[in-house]
């Protein structure tokens, strides 16, 4: 296997749907070409939940311009620079 195989073709990016707001885009995994060229091998570190998988080019810098993204690989629109709200280490009111 060349360097250039073993790289990543694509990420893998979880959609989830945000009332009001652009959906949430969270980087669930990458997908590596097979060396025939007719397939990828699709490795996940997160289990989706909605079905609906975004794959997108991976690019060495990973940042773009448009989106941000945190420290837990979560993307977000520019537009939307408020950080979310805290509901507290297990979710609820005290």
């Amino acid at each position: 296997m060349s360097d250039k195989d073993s790289q990543p073709a694509f990420r893998v990016y979880s959609v989830i749907p945000r009332e009001g707001k652009d959906d949430f885009w969270l980087n669930i995994g990458l997908a590596f070409p097979h060396q025939d060229g007719k397939g990828f091998n699709v490795m996940l570190q997160a289990f989706p939940i909605n079905p609906k998988l975004i794959l997108r080019e991976a690019s060495g810098d990973d940042e773009q311009p448009a989106d941000r993204q945190d420290t837990n690989g979560r993307r977000e629109p520019a537009g939307d620079q408020k950080p979310p709200a805290s509901a507290g280490r297990f979710g609820g009111r005290r």
